[in-house]
């Protein structure tokens, strides 16, 4: 997200179990699958920027997720969605424009409306007034005209058809032996937002080990500032030097206690205390959490990028294949430190460390 400079992602079948919401470096990530199936799922990950002004998440099921963006002069909701293949039964597709239908619903109509997602629909190149521009692709099949009629209700404009670009830049999904190619990923704005689209394209050198392109919409909003909130002062309490214990009886000795009140003397020394610390005692380093990644893992990543951008499909999947197994390698290696760790500081009775271990 940093290299391409973009301040919300949106995942389509992320294939996670569960619902919840996270921090990982310099991002949030809110998602949301099946209790127990790796199918479906979608997510949505913010940068820090984004993630302070962020009012609320709705974690819908496991097609569909919401943030609400604090904004000026109106806040922001961004959907994200994964809708059913064509080949699904009458009655899911059914279900799938239901729950989005209540979800705009309980949006506030004042809201920047943003939808994204894969929506496994080709809507076409020609253009419908207020809905689509003329800049699509292909032909519109069942589910593209479903999405169209759900747009025209809901006052919605599909903001990748509206500007004119190479075929290169308007296809979103690629068949695996890399013969068809398709636009069925959309960007969906409110009708009254439009102005404020500035582009809408994909990016065929983004990698993520997927069929699918990285579409990315420019859009010119502004979000409401939050003050920086000032957190606690944290000292590193596993290197207390034995000149803080020199300082504070020295500063205890001269602490004069005749007709002194309890509370004027415990302030007194509350001050001995923390002007100590803060004299000799280093600061707490805040540290991002590890990484499992090895380098050689990050290397083939590029590489398998570089094989996407160059259209080697065949070695893409080699690539991608090697990748997925390493990170696998990677990530129990990882873990399985962390655990030694644990144990160690449960052994020796460091009960502070253990603590902070457990919570990575």
């Amino acid at each position: 997200m940093a290299r391409i400079n973009i301040d919300i992602l949106g995942i389509s079948e992320l294939k996670w179990t569960g619902m919840g919401e996270f921090s990982s470096d310099d991002h949030h990530i809110y998602y949301c699958g099946q209790e127990t199936r790796k199918r479906n799922g979608v997510a949505l990950i913010v940068n820090k920027r984004v993630a302070k002004p962020v009012l609320g998440c709705n974690l819908k099921n496991d097609r569909m997720i919401s943030i609400r963006i604090q904004g000026r002069p109106f806040n922001i909701t961004v959907i994200q969605v994964y809708a059913p293949t064509t080949g699904a039964e009458e009655t899911e597709i059914d279900q799938f424009y239901e729950d989005l239908q209540h979800l705009i619903e309980v949006t506030p109509k004042k809201d920047v409306l943003l939808i994204i997602g894969d929506w496994n629909a080709k809507v076409g190149s020609q253009e419908i007034k207020g809905t689509t521009g003329k800049f699509g692709l292909g032909d519109q099949n069942e589910a593209g005209q479903r999405l169209i009629e759900f747009c025209q209700e809901n006052k919605l404009v599909i903001t990748n058809t509206l500007f004119q670009q190479h075929k290169r830049r308007l296809y979103t999904w690629t068949s695996p032996d890399g013969q068809h190619r398709n636009q069925i990923d959309y960007i969906l704005c409110s009708q009254r937002w439009r102005s404020s689209i500035q582009s809408a394209k994909t990016r065929p050198g983004a990698d993520c080990g997927s069929d699918h392109q990285l579409l990315i919409a420019k859009f010119k909003l502004k979000l409401k500032k939050v003050g920086k909130t000032t957190g606690p002062v944290r000292y590193n309490l596993n290197q207390i030097p034995y000149e803080y214990t020199v300082e504070v009886r020295n500063r205890f000795k001269d602490l004069d206690l005749v007709d002194r009140v309890p509370e004027e003397l415990w302030m007194e020394a509350l001050n001995i205390v923390q002007e100590a610390a803060t004299k000799t005692i280093p600061m707490k380093r805040k540290c991002k959490k590890a990484k499992w990644l090895s380098n050689e893992a990050l290397q083939i990543a590029e590489e398998r990028r570089q094989a996407k951008c160059e259209g080697d499909s065949e070695r893409y999947r080699r690539l991608n294949a090697d990748f997925q197994r390493i990170a696998r390698r990677d990530k129990k290696a990882f873990l399985n430190e962390q655990c030694k760790e644990i144990e160690e500081n449960n052994r020796m009775g460091r009960t502070r460390d253990l603590s902070r271990k457990l919570e990575i």
